[in-house]
């Protein structure tokens, strides 16, 4: 399982905005990690997506394990530091023949956060590959904050559709091929996407952001993290707890408020509700109340 990055992989991480591959788990155990997919989806009574798919390790335990385990955290630590928050967490699954796709952009455009020291640890629970749309990614651009645009395309799986304003050449662009169980790391501002899956299994990666624990939000709304690993000296967010079951009603009342308030700052300013719809939310709440 993966040992700390080195002194070397990690200066290579701060040249160029990512690191990969890395082993996290065995391909056998990403196989019991998709079927948990396969089986939560079933409680969920649908795909992760929406407001389910905003910090989805407040619903499932087997989830917040993930987030909080030393396999991911081995290799997040030797770039963070010590103490560190996982800020969100969620699933990038497109199915065979979807049409979704992810366009070009930077992840900390909308997130609010007082410092770009953001990292995102990626994780395969199936095959992520050119033929199946695996993430791709510029090196070296995540020095600059480039101009987004928002087109609420609805085959876009991000929030708002959000794009750099920026051409991006594919020729420059590198594929992240994993295997399942294998992880990537990118930083916060590299511009990275993915294309549609073109092939006949369904790629399935887990993201989960980190942040040292001296970040903050920015603005008036008081938002939460997970304390995966260290302390927190700071005290800039409410802690998050770990659910006491799968869909505990306690645990889905607790993540409609928390995402609430994130969705709040990822949709500040936005001219449309993108995948933050009124539907969403009814149905959120109607899960709360024990269906």
């Amino acid at each position: 399982m993966p040992l700390k990055l080195s002194a070397a992989e990690a200066a290579k991480y701060d040249e160029t905005g990512y690191h990969f591959p890395i082993r996290a788990f065995s391909e056998s155990e990403a196989d019991g990690l998709y079927r948990h997919v396969v089986e939560s989806e079933q409680k969920l009574g649908g795909p992760f997506k929406g407001r389910f798919n905003q910090k989805c390790h407040l619903l499932f335990p087997w989830l917040y394990d993930i987030v909080t385990s030393d396999r991911v955290l081995d290799a997040v630590e030797p770039i963070l530091g010590p103490d560190i928050f996982c800020w969100s967490a969620g699933f990038f699954h497109k199915r065979p023949g979807d049409g979704n796709y992810v366009s070009w952009h930077q992840d900390a455009t909308y997130w609010g956060l007082s410092s770009p020291d953001v990292l995102t640890a990626w994780i395969a629970f199936t095959p992520s590959t050119p033929e199946s749309g695996c993430m791709r990614v510029v090196s070296g651009t995540h020095k600059t904050q480039l101009k987004h645009e928002d087109k609420f395309d609805d085959a876009n799986m991000l929030s708002r559709g959000q794009e750099v304003a920026a051409k991006v050449d594919e020729k420059d662009a590198i594929d992240i091929v994993l295997k399942p169980g294998e992880m990537s790391l990118h930083h916060v501002l590299l511009v990275h996407g993915s294309g549609v899956n073109k092939s006949k299994l369904p790629r399935v990666g887990f993201a989960i952001r980190y942040i040292p624990t001296r970040l903050r939000q920015l603005g008036i709304e008081r938002t939460s993290a997970t304390l995966a690993r260290g302390k927190d000296a700071y005290g800039n967010f409410d802690h998050e707890m770990r659910p006491e079951g799968d869909m505990h009603p306690a645990a889905v009342e607790r993540h409609r408020r928390i995402t609430e308030a994130q969705l709040n700052v990822l949709y500040a300013g936005a001219a449309q509700a993108g995948k933050r719809t009124d539907a969403d939310l009814a149905s959120q709440k109607r899960v709360a109340g024990g269906m």
